[in-house]
């Protein structure tokens, strides 16, 4: 395979633009740009939850394929062409399967769950919370601009099946989840 890149700065963003795969200039702050960023940003928040967790964890098999996704979707969202869609209808089928087989293993819930319980557990609820900015991100660039509606799907998914990854790891050696209590309860 060839070398991508072989010197890493460019200079050419130096005034406040960026370019996008196809060779088109935009502000930083465009909303494509904005909806980029927090792509990236989910990906590498689940970099960190998957270094906190062991090599042999179960969720090792289904963590780094999300992030394989989330750059593929940042891949589209470079792309801007409608014809260069990565992420189909069964992207986000496959998330509810992997949603509804670790869903089948937990209690049903009884009150809202607050982010805790231990640190995976945490950075996984984080990486729901930057799910759901990147989603209302999507959300936005998709009332300017064509995106795809699979995407949208996925990323809808993707924050479910992190909150439901975010439980699974909250009850992991005898932990509990962090149930939130009314202020007149507590």
């Amino acid at each position: 395979m060839p070398d991508r890149l072989n010197r890493i700065y460019t200079r050419s963003g130096d005034k406040g633009t960026t370019g996008l795969a196809d060779g088109r200039r935009v502000e930083k702050y465009h909303p494509r740009i904005e909806a980029l960023g927090d792509i990236d940003e989910l990906n590498s928040s689940l970099g960190v939850l998957i270094a906190e967790l062991a090599a042999d964890d179960p969720l090792q098999s289904l963590l780094p394929g999300l992030q394989h996704d989330l750059f593929d979707l940042g891949g589209e969202l470079a792309m801007v062409e409608a014809q260069y869609w990565v992420l189909d209808a069964a992207a986000a089928s496959t998330l509810e399967q992997q949603l509804d087989n670790l869903n089948a293993e937990l209690p049903s819930l009884r009150e809202f769950i607050l982010p805790g319980g231990n640190r995976p557990s945490a950075l996984c609820q984080l990486s729901r919370s930057l799910c759901r900015r990147a989603e209302r991100r999507l959300v936005e660039l998709a009332q300017a601009e064509p995106v795809n509606p699979h995407a949208l799907g996925y990323i809808n998914r993707l924050s479910d099946l992190l909150f439901v990854c975010a439980r699974v790891l909250a009850r992991r050696d005898g932990g509990q989840e962090l149930y939130w209590q009314a202020r007149n309860k507590r």
